[in-house]
């Protein structure tokens, strides 16, 4: 029997989960989520990101929180976000080992998200990733708003080609495709990933989705078939651009885990793991928590607890 065809996640519930909640959530909360992610089977976790603490409260401790991940959990690939250039600095000298750059693909969610225009916001990015990779840091660049905007409608995919492009000859590692809005579908990712595939070696795309519409578990498998092994997605589902209204969160873990393992594909995450971290976030964030299979999944998990229970007293 042949092995099972890997996928690789990363969880951005710490960073892309959390910057956009109401209610406050301190290191302690945030190393304990990152830990029960690690427990779950997670290897790649995005944990923060070095924005302005004004315009994203909730990572106002990035620089603490780095360090801790990093001895905490040394053989975890913790990526952080930064804007810019001294975003950058400041991750370094947090002890950052991978960095990510965020790129809109339209003008006007560049200006409302970092008041820069298209064609600056590209050229920080591309400084950023050259100066990261003088440092010898691993890279991630996103281009935002890939399919559509909410200021502009339809993102065209020519933009999107030619951002990916640019992202892929400034040596980025890893180019994520950002569904920020969450309005995809199927055809669509197909249509987009199979253009894609001319401008960047596909083994080097991921995929972001939201679930804005109910459509990010179909959008996932969409992108498998397309070739993409790369996801991030986000424990509970957590999430939302604090730049892009109507964003829901992302696809949830446990929902993009359920659909690979069921799907004859291997993630190596347990789910039982993830609804430990469920629980533990609806409890830090006060509020119920969970993707589209979260009823399913907790009745079998309490179902698979009571057999063993009844099974230990068959055998006392």
């Amino acid at each position: 029997m042949s092995a099972k065809e890997a996928i690789h996640i990363t969880d951005v519930a710490p960073r892309d989960g959390l910057q956009n909640q109401a209610v406050h959530v301190g290191t302690a909360g945030k190393l304990r989520l990152i830990e029960l992610l690690v427990e779950a089977g997670l290897k790649s976790i995005e944990a923060t990101s070095f924005v302005s603490p004004k315009a994203v409260p909730q990572m106002a401790d990035a620089a603490d929180l780095v360090p801790q991940v990093q001895v905490r959990f040394p053989a975890l690939r913790t990526s952080v976000l930064v804007p810019n250039l001294k975003g950058l600095e400041r991750a370094h000298t947090a002890g950052a080992k991978e960095v990510a750059v965020v790129l809109s693909a339209t003008e006007t969610m560049n200006r409302r998200n970092i008041n820069m225009g298209l064609a600056q916001a590209t050229e920080v990015s591309e400084q950023t990733l050259a100066a990261a990779r003088a440092l010898g840091l691993r890279t991630r660049a996103y281009i935002a708003v890939a399919f559509d905007c909410p200021f502009e409608g339809e993102t065209p995919l020519d933009d999107v080609l030619r951002l990916a492009a640019r992202m892929h000859a400034a040596a980025a590692d890893e180019i994520v495709i950002a569904d920020t809005i969450g309005s995809a579908s199927p055809a669509q990712v197909k249509e987009r990933f199979a253009a894609l595939c001319g401008v960047v070696p596909i083994e080097r795309v991921a995929v972001h989705l939201h679930d804005t519409r109910g459509m990010a578990v179909a959008n996932a498998w969409a992108a498998l078939e397309a070739g993409v092994r790369r996801f991030d997605s986000s424990v509970g589902g957590i999430g939302g651009c604090p730049f892009a209204p109507g964003a829901a969160g992302n696809v949830a873990t446990e929902d993009l885990v359920l659909m690979a393992e069921r799907s004859g594909f291997s993630t190596g995450i347990s789910l039982d793991g993830l609804l430990a971290a469920v629980d533990f976030a609806q409890e830090e964030l006060q509020r119920s928590l969970g993707g589209r299979a979260i009823t399913w999944l907790r009745r079998q998990r309490d179902k698979n607890t009571q057999d063993k229970q009844d099974n230990n007293r068959r055998l006392a």
